[in-house]
């Protein structure tokens, strides 16, 4: 068993966090659902800039798009959503053989959304139904316009994946949209036992902003505290109605970005049943060479409640910190997408 697989009977899932083309022509996908019990895929508007840029399996098609007479947007979507679509296929064994418990495929609303409610319903509707996959989720971001969308995303019974969640406070917000949205949806009289959602807590960044303004004793824990006390939460939530699946706990953002740190820390030290990790291309070669699969969210209670408690007497508030890291995050994504949106006109 490979060193990523070993940790599919700790209760994890293992999803990538990357999409391309190349990805799917080269069976490299294929064969890490297999070896390494992949068993989801993520994908953002850096991710593709990145693919579309640089794979030569886009060229030929971007080319054949930037003679088009329709908008950048639409043109995007024509060139990856076939892509998107083949993988919900490659994972829909997965998908079935779970109960619809694993194998998703995500792709993003528009960055350009994020402070608009209505819009971004619009557009979550839209591609699932054109997605039409029932393991692709849509991606929408932790901000007050996308909590509403997302209530009311999960109240069509569409997929969710709530994406810049940098705090307890977005986090919990997330959760309560979720339950208002299956709530909703149950007082409907529709079905909610199939519909899926992960919100996902974004990880090493945290400690990249932080750790310069800590005592070295206190630098690199804070994140992996944040992600212990949100699981220990998470286990003692209230059942949802219908038979409704709880919102699962994703730790993104999860490759070691200080080079001091062990390459796959974020991995190792972030394993629970019940929970995702969705891992960039690198940080999978270094766990698949040399991880240790154990499980971990629920060690050392004491020393998560001492690190929280130490941040909070600095003055050090994770909720506001939340709030500029999810502000970088959204711009972030916004300036990839437009780069993308460039390469496509």
């Amino acid at each position: 068993m490979s060193r990523i697989a070993a940790i599919a009977p700790l209760g994890q899932q293992i999803w990538l966090d990357n999409l391309s083309r190349q990805l799917l022509d080269s069976g490299d996908l294929a064969r890490w659902i297999a070896d390494d019990a992949i068993a989801g895929v993520t994908s953002n508007p850096a991710i593709f800039y990145n693919a579309i840029r640089t794979d030569p399996a886009y060229q030929t098609a971007v080319a054949t798009l930037k003679n088009s007479a329709e908008e950048a947007e639409t043109r995007f979507e024509q060139l990856v959503l076939p892509d998107v679509q083949a993988a919900c296929d490659l994972f829909l064994p997965l998908y079935e053989r779970t109960a619809g418990t694993a194998g998703f495929v995500s792709f993003e609303v528009s960055p350009s959304l994020a402070d608009d409610a209505a819009g971004t319903l619009a557009a979550a509707r839209r591609l699932w139904q054109t997605i039409a996959r029932p393991n692709a989720m849509i991606k929408i971001p932790a901000t007050e316009a996308g909590l509403t969308a997302i209530a009311e995303a999960i109240a069509d019974g569409i997929n969710v994946n709530v994406t810049l969640i940098f705090s307890p406070g977005q986090l919990a917000a997330v959760q309560a949209a979720h339950r208002a949205g299956i709530e909703q949806r149950f007082a409907a009289g529709q079905p909610v036992d199939r519909i899926a959602s992960v919100a996902s807590v974004f990880i090493s960044r945290l400690d990249s902003l932080l750790d310069p303004k800590l005592p070295g004793e206190l630098q690199g824990k804070t994140a992996i505290a944040m992600a212990r006390q949100a699981y220990a939460d998470w286990l003692q939530q209230a059942d949802l109605p219908g038979q409704a699946r709880q919102q699962m706990l994703l730790w993104a953002s999860t490759s070691s970005k200080n080079p001091l740190y062990r390459d796959v820390l974020y991995v190792e030290d972030l394993i629970g049943a019940g929970t995702v990790n969705t891992v960039p291309d690198a940080t999978l070669a270094a766990f698949r060479d040399h991880g240790e699969a154990h499980s971990t969210l629920d060690r050392d209670p004491a020393g998560r409640q001492h690190q929280l408690a130490a941040l909070a007497a600095l003055g050090i508030d994770l909720d506001t910190v939340g709030d500029e890291l999810q502000s970088a995050g959204l711009q972030q994504f916004a300036d990839a997408f437009a780069k993308l949106l460039d390469l496509v006109r």
